[in-house]
Order: structure tokens, then C-alpha cells, then sequence
């Protein structure tokens, strides 16, 4: 379970949401970067300076900012991700006004979700932004439903006690996981209730590519004092329509 630390550190938390921004999104100019910290444009050029300085940044001929060495992910993962990201982005956050809670776009990495966007609702008690996060797949719900979609093979592999060995008293029975999978599969979308995070509930719908797979998640996540299962309906209808808009937009893309 990751909950936020005590006295969280603003200056490094904003040098961190720039190095995902530059990691998922692509180059950014000091100005974009300010704005999307909430920052004056000297605190955001100081921040990339520094992630320059590292090798966490580079600057570009046009002045602009990019991933540096230390964040590459590799031309092929990068366009895919920052594409899924951006037709992601505005249907999240119709999402977000026809609920009226924060919404997610997760991908799989391994046995761990990464979530590469976030749309904050608006209402005072909240989950905030979770992008660049990581949380175990087998516990978030956005991670199960991607998980569900996997071939039996795969899932063993991933869950293989030689790949958990050092850390065994992480690793989930697989027994377990597999009838949660297909009950995940049976529904269509799956429910974490305070399994990585306490006092957070999140509902996930798988995002699928046109070969039927599933490419990403969508998910939903509230203040566990606001959820009930009567809203369960709702939510997954709504969750399922962003899906639908978010494949729709992914295939015309691809032609």
C-alpha cells in the first residue's frame, strides 16, 4: 500500500513531475512546464537546469526540453505512449465532468501499472494527481483488467516464483489471482478497494487496441467514503463509453 509521505518536498516533487512529463509526453518549452507546475517560468527553468544537469533532461536546438538518457524509453515506446496519452487526455476529462471524480489512463509495465495521465475532479476531497506512479498490477484495477487479458502463459511467467524470489512475501497466490482474473474477465472491469492506496477506491475498464488486446486502462478513483455498489453501474457505464471513444480515435490514428 503507498500512501504520500508526511512533509512531501515541493521542489523535488516538481523536478519529478517534469521528468515524467518529458518521459511520457515529450519536449516541453519552460513556459508549458511553469504553467502545467503552477510555477513562475524562473522556478520551472531552474528545475529543468538541474535535470539537465543530471542526464534526466536535454535541451533541444529550439530550445525546448526533452527526455535525457537516464528517462529514454526508446523512440517505438515513446510514440506510443505520448499518442495514446494525448487522444487519452480530452476524453478523460469528459470522464472526469460526467462523474465528477479523478480519472486515470495506466498501462502495463511488467507486473506494476504506470499511470501516464490524470484528470483531478474538481470537488475538494479528492484523489489527486497519480501520473508517473507505479502500483502492483495484481492490485490496482486497472492493472487487473489488463491482467485478465493476458494468455495463461504470460500470467505464469510474470508470477513465477523465480521472478519473485526476492521478494516472496509479495507475490500473490496465483490460484487466487486466476479466479480473480476471470471473474475480472466474466465483468468486464474490476474494483480496488484500498489495496495500494488507503482510503481510495478505483473501478477499471480496459482500453483495447484493433487487434482486441487490451493496450490500456481507463479507471475511476474516489475517496472511499463516497463510494457505495449502487454507484457501480454508473461508473462502469461510464467507463466503458470513455473506452469505446478513447478505441475509436486510437484506430483512425492508425490509418
Amino acid at each position: 500500500m503507498k500512501n504520500p509521505p508526511n512533509y512531501a518536498i515541493r521542489s523535488v516533487d516538481h523536478a519529478l513531475q517534469l521528468a515524467v512529463m518529458l518521459q511520457v509526453e515529450g519536449p516541453l518549452g519552460v513556459g508549458e512546464a511553469a504553467e502545467r507546475l503552477g510555477v513562475v517560468p524562473s522556478t520551472a527553468h531552474r528545475l529543468l537546469a538541474m535535470l539537465v544537469y543530471r542526464d534526466f533532461a536535454v535541451q533541444l536546438e529550439d530550445r525546448r526540453y526533452a527526455a535525457g538518457p537516464v528517462l529514454s524509453l526508446g523512440a517505438s515506446s515513446l510514440s506510443h505512449t505520448s499518442r495514446l496519452r494525448a487522444i487519452a487526455m480530452p476524453h478523460l476529462a469528459a470522464l472526469v465532468e460526467r462523474v465528477r471524480e479523478s480519472a486515470n489512463l495506466v498501462i502495463l509495465a511488467g507486473d506494476h501499472v504506470r499511470f501516464i495521465g490524470t484528470v483531478e475532479c474538481a470537488q475538494a476531497l479528492r484523489v489527486g494527481n497519480r501520473e508517473g506512479m507505479v502500483f502492483p498490477a495484481h492490485l490496482a484495477s486497472g492493472g487487473k483488467v489488463m491482467l485478465a487479458d493476458l494468455p495463461p502463459e504470460r500470467l505464469d511467467l510474470l508470477y513465477s516464483a523465480e521472478k519473485w524470489a526476492d521478494r516472496p512475501e509479495q507475490r500473490p497466490n496465483l490460484a487466487a489471482l486466476r479466479r480473480e482474473l476471470r471473474t475480472t474477465r466474466e465483468r468486464g472491469f474490476a474494483i480496488n478497494a484500498g489495496r495500494t492506496e488507503a482510503g481510495v477506491t478505483a473501478v477499471g475498464r480496459a482500453v483495447r487496441g484493433a487487434d482486441g488486446t487490451a493496450q490500456a486502462a481507463v479507471s475511476v478513483s474516489m475517496p472511499t467514503t463516497r463510494f457505495s455498489r449502487d454507484l457501480l453501474p454508473g461508473l462502469v457505464g461510464a467507463l466503458a463509453a470513455t473506452a469505446r471513444d478513447i478505441e475509436a480515435e486510437l484506430r483512425g490514428a492508425a490509418m
